[in-house]
């Protein structure tokens, strides 16, 4: 007989029932919650039932898939796998099927014909005028996809987005007035924006540049200024990706021209992050220091997402500044200040990919300071990422946290070998098989 999950038996009877007052969630209705919220996200029909929920609470099945996943962190309001007590039987990648599902796995071939499509829509978007249909519903999908993304699976949010351009790009084809045109190319060009995204994240920066290009026609054409700090934010990430520091370092003195919102946030902190990269130490102190005394207008709305800075992730970024500049103890402060953050944030609120990059800034802190326990229990966190949310950037800092092990003056230590063995273990199992461009 398996072991039951008391864990999520005892999550559940703790969620207070949205039908009846003062009682606890049935199985059913958190069911129904978790579909529904599914839906509201992804756009995508899941059946699942309290007849699955009692089958998990019996121990039956201990690693649902990523969408159920998801779903139940979300509904029951924790934050890892683990406190429900799903486990992947073996240590990985045995997942159980569930009606609708998708992974991020074998995205590359839909990966660069997406990035092709975009740059097939450039001369569309520098030069047409035309269009009649109301873009509302266009807009709200795109905020869904921002604020769902790395919390439900990737594919179905990639697929929605690329939906969104290719719709956006045929009501251009249509007539409207010139007002209603500013807004598709604003839909186009967020939906755009958000494949280059997800595109850098499973590791093709190069393809996510033809994205942006278009990207950044469409917000030229929509004359929004919040789109083009942000089209210019991606294109910093997938140029820093490439280690062009130079380039990122343009991109991101350019968006600042245009930044209202947390962009401004963003843009003035990666500034500093490249500065530094490059070996310009002067420079990057002195952006740093500018950075530091951003403040955010609150008036600004924000998709949310890649496309919000919180305090939190700049306090991540700082802290990316400051290892670059050999400051391990102010890279220790920025990073565990962000942490705390992130950890006092509503889960709905809380982004959990910035979270974790943050985590191994703490542990990278912790080895060049000479405090293995410290960088394993930051590590620990993170190996407990579920695998389609192990995206290429991650792997490559963890990477990076593994390669110090071998090098501090813990190298010939059991614990640092250990978390070494289990970086490498964690790294085998990416969120796709996209590799980087070179």
């Amino acid at each position: 007989m398996p072991e039951p999950n008391e864990l999520l038996r005892v999550a559940r009877e703790r969620t207070p029932s949205r039908r009846a007052p003062g009682e606890q969630m049935s199985r059913a209705e958190l069911a129904e919650a978790v579909c529904t919220w599914l839906w509201e996200t992804t756009e995508t029909k899941y059946e699942l039932d309290g007849h699955y929920i009692a089958k998990l609470e019996r121990g039956a099945v201990r690693w649902p898939g990523a969408a159920y996943r998801s779903g139940l962190r979300f509904v029951l309001n924790v934050a890892d796998d683990s406190d429900l007590g799903f486990v992947p039987p073996g240590g990985l990648g045995v997942v159980d099927p569930e009606p609708g599902v998708s992974s991020v796995i074998d995205l590359e071939d839909d990966l660069v014909q997406a990035g092709d499509e975009s740059v097939a829509q450039l001369a569309l978007a520098e030069e047409s005028n035309v269009g009649d249909l109301t873009v509302e519903q266009l807009h709200a999908d795109i905020l869904r996809i921002s604020q769902a993304y790395l919390r439900t699976p990737t594919k179905p949010l990639y697929v929605r987005g690329r939906a969104i351009r290719d719709r956006a790009f045929r009501l251009l084809a249509g007539r409207q007035a010139p007002n209603q045109t500013r807004h598709l190319y604003a839909a186009a060009g967020w939906a755009l924006n958000l494949l280059a995204w997800i595109s850098v994240d499973l590791g093709r920066p190069d393809v996510a540049e033809n994205h942006t290009r278009t990207a950044w026609a469409c917000a030229e054409a929509a004359d929004r200024d919040d789109l083009r700090a942000w089209v210019r934010a991606t294109q910093h990430t997938a140029a820093f990706w490439q280690d062009d520091f130079d380039r990122a370092t343009t991109y991101a003195e350019d968006g600042l021209r245009y930044a209202t919102g947390s962009s401004t946030l963003f843009l003035a902190s990666v500034v500093a992050v490249d500065l530094a990269r490059s070996g310009r130490h002067a420079e990057a102190r002195e952006a740093l220091t500018i950075a530091k005394r951003t403040t955010v207008r609150t008036d600004v709305a924000e998709l949310g997402g890649p496309f919000l800075c919180t305090p939190e992730r700049a306090e991540g970024i700082w802290s990316d500044a400051h290892l670059a500049l050999s400051d391990a103890k102010l890279t220790l402060a920025h990073a565990d200040r962000g942490i705390a953050q992130f950890e006092a944030s509503p889960y709905a609120a809380r982004n959990f990919g910035s979270e974790r990059m943050v985590r191994l800034q703490q542990a990278k802190a912790h080895l060049h300071l000479g405090e293995l326990d410290g960088a394993t229990e930051a590590v620990a966190v993170v190996l407990n990422t579920p695998v389609e949310y192990r995206v290429r950037p991650l792997i490559h800092r963890i990477s990076e946290v593994a390669a110090l092990t071998r090098m501090s003056k813990h190298a010939n230590d059991p614990k640092a070998r250990a978390l070494h063995d289990a970086i490498r273990v964690f790294t085998r199992h990416p969120a796709s098989r996209a590799t980087p461009s070179k």
